[in-house]
C-alpha cells in the first residue's frame, strides 16, 4: 500500500426494506431484516502515515457532532489491541453524505468499508469467524457491510446474500432531527414470528415488500408524530410502491419503480417540506 496516495473507498447506505422484532436476549433485540443498499455513500479516504497515533477526522454536511467513541475509532482499537497491523498507523478522512441518526447505518458501513478495504489490501489476515468477531464488537449491523449486497437477515442471525435482485428507485425523506436508536429500541413491547427463516429471491419483490413492515415505525411515530404525517404524505406522492422508515429512523423512504415518478416526488416534497433533507437515489 502506498504511503503517499490516499486510496478512495466509497461507504454505501444500508435500507431495512423490511424489518420485525423477533426476541430479546440480555440486552440486544434480534431481529429479522430484508436489506439492500442505496447509492447514496460516504466518501472514505484512507491513507498509510509516519506517525505515533491513527489520525481519523470527518468533514461535509453530515459530521458535526460525531462522537470520540465513533465506529471508526473503534475499529482501529480493536485492530490495534489485537495486533492486526503490525503497529502501522493511518490517516482516515470519511465526507459524510449520509445523515447521523438516520436508519441507514451511516457510521456501521464505514467501519465494514474501512475493514473490507483492509482485507482486500492485505494489510490485514483474518477468517470469517475474526470478521465477524471484530463486526461484533463496534455493531450488531456492522457485519452486514462486510462485501456488501442485498441480503436476508434471519432471525437466528445467519445472513444469506442475494444478487440480481430488483431495483427501486427512491426518495429519501430525513426531518430536522434524528432518532436514537437505543431510544427507539426502548420502546419495542411485542415481537412477532420469524417471516424470513426460509428467504427466497422472491422476498425482494415489490408485491412482497409492500405487504411487510418496519416493527419499529409504530414506536417512532409514537415519540415523534411528525414522522407519521410525513409517511401519509409520501404514500399519497405519485403512486409509490410502498413507503416505509428504514432501521430505527428517523428517515423514510419512498419506493418507485419510475425514475421519473420518484424525482416528481422529490420536487413536490421540497415545495412542501423545505427545510426537510430529502435525496434520490436508486437500490445497488
Amino acid at each position: 500500500m502506498s504511503l503517499s496516495k490516499a486510496n478512495r473507498v466509497k461507504s454505501f447506505a444500508k435500507i431495512n426494506l423490511a424489518l420485525n422484532i423477533t426476541s430479546k436476549l440480555s440486552k440486544l433485540h434480534k431481529i429479522e431484516s430484508i436489506i439492500t443498499f442505496a447509492n447514496l455513500h460516504d466518501l472514505i479516504f484512507i491513507k498509510a502515515i509516519k506517525a505515533s497515533n491513527h489520525k481519523i477526522s470527518f468533514y461535509g454536511k453530515f459530521s458535526n457532532n460525531i462522537n470520540k467513541n465513533n465506529t471508526v475509532n473503534k475499529l482501529f482499537k480493536i485492530l490495534d489491541d489485537f495486533k492486526l497491523i503490525d503497529n502501522k498507523k493511518f490517516q482516515i478522512k470519511i465526507k459524510k453524505n449520509i445523515p447521523q441518526e438516520s436508519g441507514l447505518g451511516g457510521g456501521s458501513m464505514n467501519a465494514s468499508n474501512i475493514l473490507n478495504f483492509l482485507i482486500k489490501k492485505k494489510i490485514i489476515k483474518v477468517n470469517k469467524k475474526k470478521i465477524l468477531t471484530i463486526s461484533n464488537l463496534i455493531g450488531s449491523d456492522v457485519i452486514l457491510g462486510i462485501k456488501p449486497s442485498s441480503c436476508i437477515l434471519m432471525s437466528n442471525n445467519k445472513i444469506k446474500k442475494f444478487t440480481k435482485c430488483p431495483k427501486f428507485h427512491i426518495l429519501l425523506v430525513k426531518p430536522n432531527f434524528g432518532c436514537s436508536t437505543k431510544k427507539i429500541y426502548s420502546g419495542v413491547r411485542k415481537f412477532t414470528k420469524p417471516l424470513f427463516n426460509n428467504p427466497k429471491k422472491i422476498m425482494f419483490e415489490p408485491d412482497f415488500l409492500s405487504k411487510q413492515e418496519n416493527g419499529l415505525e409504530n414506536i417512532a411515530f409514537l415519540k415523534y408524530p411528525r414522522l407519521k404525517k410525513i409517511k401519509i404524505y409520501l404514500e399519497n406522492l405519485n403512486n409509490p410502491s410502498f413507503v416505509r422508515m428504514t432501521g430505527s429512523g428517523s428517515v423514510l423512504i419512498a419506493y418507485y419503480q419510475s425514475k421519473r415518478h420518484c424525482e416528481l416526488a422529490k420536487v413536490q416534497f421540497k415545495t412542501k417540506f423545505k427545510n426537510y433533507w430529502c435525496n434520490t437515489s436508486k437500490t445497488i
